[in-house]
């Protein structure tokens, strides 16, 4: 594997993955607006790993503002959740019900992604969120503390949508940062 600019490959993702059916049809301009990779590597400049990378630019984009629309656009219909959180339901409803809920704690929640590795179906995240707590997470009220905490998430990739997730965020940090347990 060898890392090659993401511009070599995002200028011709929305056009490639179209043509070859691999990725859901959306807003030209909304693709133009994803979060870039801080840092990336891509195996390949084929239409399977472009479609991968924008389905994994559309998630987290969706992570970054909340909004539903990339999430449609990111995750297959029957979209699995391989790590699923105690209380959260599988499938697309999953990650909606999570934003929303965490979205009402952290309303200013902001996702970078710091890294992003592809490989054929396979795409690795190392995402950063920032926020400033004040909502309600559970019984605890925000008092304007900072978020700050960090994900690990593997998605396999099919025609162009999230099939699967395997992720891991700092529950840990993210908890004290809460307030929900001690330091």
């Amino acid at each position: 594997m060898f890392a090659k600019p993401l511009a070599l490959i995002v200028a011709s993702v929305v056009l490639a993955a179209s043509a070859a059916n691999a990725a859901p049809a959306t807003d030209a301009d909304a693709d133009a607006n994803l979060p870039l990779p801080q840092r990336n590597f891509i195996d390949r400049n084929d239409a399977r790993s472009r479609a991968a990378v924008l389905a994994a630019r559309r998630y987290a984009a969706f992570w970054n503002t909340g909004d539903a629309a990339y999430a449609h656009a990111a995750l297959a219909t029957d979209f699995a959740d391989r790590t699923l959180p105690d209380g959260r339901v599988q499938g697309v409803p999953g990650p909606l019900q999570a934003s929303a809920g965490f979205r009402a704690a952290v309303p200013d929640l902001k996702v970078e992604i710091a890294d992003l590795v592809a490989a054929g179906d396979r795409v690795a995240l190392r995402l950063h969120f920032t926020g400033t707590f004040t909502g309600r997470y559970g019984e605890v009220q925000g008092r304007g503390q900072r978020v700050d905490f960090q994900a690990f998430d593997l998605y396999r990739v099919e025609n162009g949508r999230i099939k699967e997730n395997w992720h891991l965020e700092d529950n840990l940090s993210l908890q004290r940062q809460l307030g929900v347990l001690g330091r």
